[in-house]
């Protein structure tokens, strides 16, 4: 094997490995159950593995990567829990298992050799995940406020699918 074609497999085994990371910060920065490391791992493993049916099983590289989103499925599947609770719980962690299955996917197409692509779609899910926290969407959704009425004071988890604003209203714990 070529130096030159461990280089660009390097490469794109780093540049999954990075993208994952950053959206494992993002859910890591929330207190989500899985964090950098995990989908660092998972982005890495996805861009390895994608990478090695690109280059060396052009043929079969579909198969490849259905493995990959297969496998990264089974593992989301356990990131989701449902809640104890009287009538039965929510379902918990939503939210984190599909992050694992896009950052997944961000890392296939960095083991694909689709760099771009693979950087615009991190940006996207990151984008995704932090949309509702962003102030013109306060704005936009005024009926989410972000007073917390016990103090008074601001808080910016209030009105988010994690921390709802009203009596009654579900979590959706992503």
């Amino acid at each position: 094997m070529r130096f030159a074609t461990q280089a660009v497999l390097i490469g794109r085994i780093g540049l999954g490995a990075a993208l994952g990371y950053v959206i494992g910060f993002e859910r890591e920065y929330r207190g989500k159950s899985a964090g950098e490391r995990t989908f660092g791992l998972l982005a890495l493993g996805a861009a390895g593995v994608t990478g090695l049916g690109v280059l060396f099983f052009p043929a079969s590289a579909e198969k490849v990567i259905a493995g990959v989103i297969t496998g990264v499925g089974f593992l989301g599947a356990g990131l989701i829990f449902r809640e104890r609770d009287n009538e039965g719980g929510q379902p918990l962690g939503l939210t984190t298992a599909a992050s694992s299955w896009a950052a997944a996917a961000v890392g296939i197409l960095a083991g694909a050799g689709l760099y771009l692509t693979s950087i615009v779609a991190c940006v996207m899910v990151l984008v995704i995940l932090e949309v509702n926290r962003l102030p013109l969407y306060r704005r936009i959704d005024p009926s989410k406020a972000r007073r917390d009425e016990a103090t008074g004071g601001y808080d910016p988890r209030l009105g988010t699918t994690a921390y709802p604003t009203r009596e009654g209203d579900v979590a959706d714990e992503s």
